[in-house]
């Protein structure tokens, strides 16, 4: 996979950290270090208990897809091979409010359901990029 003229994933502070272990091809998650809660996307702050203090923990990279959209238009002339495409809403069975975000591989748009399961998939895109995707299980 190439990313061409498509635009790539900024990391920062919150996130730099997520990114290197997807580069390894490890799934994380935050966890807060007071009440346990899992959260994704990264961010300084827990959303629960408003602590500051968090660690990383691994996750299975299994789930469901909760909802999703199939792309039928080209926004960027970079995707136009690629249209139809669906982005996936994953919601990981770690917890129910902990989802993620990615594109479907391995399987037609037309064919995603609610519900379907799904797993993690990696994809080296290129010496510093890797990137989560999504195929059904």
């Amino acid at each position: 996979m190439s990313l061409g003229g498509r635009p790539r994933p900024q990391p920062d502070r919150d996130s730099a950290p997520w990114w290197e272990a997807v580069r390894r091809h490890e799934l994380l998650v935050q966890e807060c270090g007071d009440c346990g809660t899992l959260r994704f996307p990264p961010r300084a702050i827990c959303g629960r208990c408003r602590s500051r203090r968090s660690a990383w923990a691994p996750v299975r990279g299994t789930g469901r897809v909760a909802s999703w959209v199939v792309n039928h238009q080209v926004f960027l002339r970079a995707f136009a091979d690629e249209v139809p495409y669906a982005v996936l809403h994953v919601r990981l069975d770690e917890a129910d409010d902990l989802f993620m975000y990615g594109d479907l591989t391995g399987a037609d748009p037309a064919d995603v359901t609610p519900g379907m399961p799904v797993r993690a998939v990696f994809t080296d895109v290129d010496d510093d990029l890797t990137l989560v995707r999504w195929r059904p299980r």
